[in-house]
């Protein structure tokens, strides 16, 4: 901009006068030739950029995507072994071979299975009956739920394998993605556990004894199910919510989520979040009771409500029974009467039932009239909420109409998908209040930064 003049000067200027007026020279022992540099001020200089610090790795959303169909197809296996179950179809494949019993036996094949159910107490003691194509009913049956399992696996492993080599999980997520995959594997391994309860002959040499598998392993797979399938939800529905936050979005209705779900977070709010994440549990542990009264076929002893005979509980004395107990100071009585009494069994769901459904109604009534907590809520958790109440309504409705008319079918899966259908509106209430990761909030400090840096040297460009 401007030319250089020459001059003579004794040597030493000052470093302030310099650098104020853009004065740059070169000192030698002689006058010292000195060039007139453009003008800038101090307070032009361009901040430093965020760009010096490494960017946060966040889950990218096809990362999410994948987590809510994984989720899906968890919830529909869930189902389809419910009805598996309630057909009574679990014992007639009396193998497991992972690889060959993809595909159907077909022709004489057929008939060869079935000589290997023949073998079967379930054969013996309830089904010696049933023709061929009976048989093939049942084992078409257990066969879908087998393949939809195994379908499961594969869609967890080809679209993991991609996000991982494509580096499109955040750290934590890769964590929890190896962990779901050790869950869809121990899960497999629990199914057949379940199965090989119920083939083994001496489960079954006492009196009075019914070929079916073990409750207490069939509350460990469902339980194991719905366990994998509230991960895999909340890990999709957290990561979505963290990709939002980085890139300065907004999440459950709110623009500025770290004001309003983190430190600074109202008290009515932490309070109501504890209580969402209390309601969740009793939800969990209500449906996995669900299984020991499916395993005990309780629901078919008491079609009436709300009442259990005489009162709104059977007699002590058949609760409590002592002839469950095994040891001779009684000590196993309680957790035994609990697994293995069909009467404790259906009062203890009932319980953990009606419990779930007044405390979520009692949660919706709190958001509702308590000013602090109804100020404090997201818009997202206020719609949720809405959905959750609805939801136990519809399955409480469900629970009590598959007890009446000794359980159809139709109602008693409709009843698990309802459980499940429950379990979803929790999850989503639940990450409805939860705080960004720590990922998510540099990420968008980092963002914010670029911006402001972005902004500031168009700024310094313009001026020059």
């Amino acid at each position: 901009m401007f030319r250089c003049l020459s001059y003579s000067r004794p040597v030493g200027i000052s470093g302030a006068f310099r650098g104020v007026h853009g004065i740059q020279g070169k000192n030698s022992v002689h006058p010292t030739r000195w060039r007139i540099a453009p003008f800038r001020s101090i307070h032009s200089q361009t901040p430093p950029t965020p760009t010096h610090t490494p960017k946060p790795t966040l889950t990218h959303p096809s990362a999410s995507k994948w987590l809510y169909s994984l989720s899906a197809l968890i919830a529909g296996i869930v189902v389809v072994g419910g009805v598996t179950r309630l057909t009574e179809s679990g014992l007639s494949i009396t193998e497991w071979k992972p690889i060959t019993g993809v595909t159907l036996p077909r022709g004489e094949d057929w008939q060869a299975e079935f000589d290997k159910y023949k073998q079967t107490p379930e054969y013996r003691m309830l089904n010696s009956r049933i023709s061929l194509e009976d048989f093939k009913r049942i084992y078409v049956m257990e066969w879908a739920h087998r393949v939809f399992g195994r379908a499961i696996g594969v869609a967890f492993i080809l679209p993991a394998g991609y996000l991982v080599a494509r580096r499109q999980l955040s750290r934590g997520m890769r964590w929890a993605v190896g962990g779901l995959g050790l869950g869809i594997a121990f899960q497999g391994f629990l199914g057949w556990y379940m199965v090989e309860s119920g083939l083994k002959e001496e489960n079954f040499a006492h009196a009075g004894a019914t070929p079916r598998v073990s409750q207490h392993r069939l509350a460990a797979h469902l339980g194991a199910a719905l366990a994998l399938y509230v991960a895999t939800l909340y890990a999709g529905l957290a990561s979505a919510r963290d990709w939002a936050v980085g890139g300065g979005g907004s999440v459950s209705g709110v623009h500025q989520p770290e004001k309003v779900l983190g430190k600074s977070a109202t008290r009515p709010l932490r309070q109501f979040r504890v209580l969402a994440r209390t309601g969740l549990g009793v939800v969990f542990l209500t449906a996995l009771s669900g299984a020991f009264v499916a395993g005990l076929d309780a629901g078919l002893i008491y079609n009436e409500f709300p009442w259990m005979g005489e009162g709104v509980s059977p007699p002590w004395n058949e609760v409590w029974d002592k002839r469950y107990s095994r040891r001779a100071d009684g000590a196993d009585l309680w957790w035994r009467n609990m697994t293995e009494n069909p009467s404790t069994a259906q009062m203890d769901h009932r319980i953990l039932a009606t419990t779930t459904l007044i405390g979520t109604l009692a949660m919706h009534a709190l958001a509702l009239r308590s000013p602090g907590v109804k100020k404090s809520l997201p818009p997202l958790t206020k719609t949720l909420l809405n959905v959750t109440s609805g939801t136990v309504v519809l399955q409480a409705s469900l629970g009590i109409s598959t007890l009446l008319y000794l359980v159809p079918i139709p109602l008693a899966a409709a009843h698990q998908a309802g459980s499940v259908a429950l379990l979803s509106a929790y999850v989503a209430l639940v990450a409805s209040l939860r705080r960004p990761g720590m990922a998510a909030r540099v990420r968008a400090q980092w963002e914010k930064g670029l911006l402001q840096a972005q902004s500031q040297r168009k700024i310094n460009t313009t001026v020059q």
